[in-house]
């Protein structure tokens, strides 16, 4: 048998719910909830396009030039966002994560990010996706495996469906009282009050013709410390919940009108982020671990279907 694109296909279930994992990249390929496609994934036999399901670490979102301070050296950055001049989501999106545990619900992958140019720095990390009743839950585990201390960020890339023909009819809501405005490159230009604006996305309302490409802050959090971003169907038979802890402060949300006229606005990409974009440039939000430091981070999702 030839080997997909995206290498090994790891599938765990639990009740309703099914999961495909893969081994390029370490993202989700496929989620579904009895008859319903809850992410909008990409076929077994293709190349992961536009970043789908994608775990992004050591930083998500862009890092203007690729260039970055830190204690004091400056570092550069593979431009792998050539046309804009960017690096952008981070350095693990191609490698090979191995299947570190598994059970019929759940699966942990892990990855060891080595020192390379632009980023002289080990970590082990870990992901670990498990499906239960509620839903699915995503936890990230990152260690400092180096002799020294080191910058990260850790963001997630799944596009969400319910089922409408493109994401214009559904209904989209996002607790956010704060959104980030970006250049034409994608570099944060400023922040602003979604107050009287198009990206005021408080109450659930049709996406409609809007296109969105921002990072929200400002997250309203329920009495368990989650976020939460709500896409329902057109018709309201299907309501997906994507919520974050505590630790995603920012979650960007894109329409994806830039991607191939066959993807295009086919599904809402819902991304938690530890930081803002060009958080490696700004040092906002970044996270610091010692030798031998770990720290993690959960997201999840949960659905009703009627």
């Amino acid at each position: 048998m030839r080997r997909p694109p995206s290498g090994e296909q790891i599938e765990i279930e639990s009740g309703d719910w099914r999961l495909t994992v893969v081994e390029v990249g370490g993202g989700m390929r496929t989620l579904r909830h009895r008859d319903w496609d809850v992410v909008s994934g990409y076929p077994v036999d293709r190349v992961c396009p536009g970043a789908h399901g994608q775990p992004l670490i050591p930083w998500p979102n862009r890092v203007d030039q690729g260039r970055y301070t830190f204690d004091g050296q400056s570092f550069q950055l593979a431009l792998t966002e050539p046309l804009r001049g960017n690096a952008i989501h981070g350095l693990t999106r191609w490698g090979h994560w191995r299947v570190a545990a598994r059970a019929a619900a759940e699966v942990v992958l892990a990855y060891s990010l080595d020192p390379q140019p632009g980023y002289p720095f080990s970590l082990a990390l870990e992901l670990r996706y498990r499906l239960s009743r509620e839903g699915l839950a995503v936890r990230a585990s990152v260690t400092n495996v180096g002799e020294a201390r080191c910058p990260f960020a850790v963001g997630f890339h799944p596009y969400f469906s319910c089922g409408d023909a493109t994401v214009d009819a559904s209904r989209l809501k996002v607790p956010a009282s704060t959104y980030v405005s970006t250049d034409s490159r994608g570099i944060p230009s400023g922040r602003a009050r979604v107050d009287l604006t198009p990206v005021d996305l408080r109450g659930l309302r049709p996406i409609g013709g809007l296109a969105i490409d921002h990072a929200f802050t400002g997250l309203k959090r329920d009495s368990d410390g989650r976020a939460k971003v709500e896409l329902a169907s057109s018709d309201g038979r299907r309501r997906a919940a994507i919520w974050l802890d505590e630790n995603f402060p920012y979650v960007q949300l894109f329409t994806g009108d830039t991607l191939p006229e066959a993807e295009r606005r086919r599904g809402l990409a819902v991304e938690p982020m530890t930081c803002p974009p060009n958080a490696f440039a700004t040092g906002e939000a970044i996270h610091v671990v010692e030798p031998d430091e770990s720290w993690q981070c959960e997201w999840g999702v949960q659905v009703e279907q009627s």
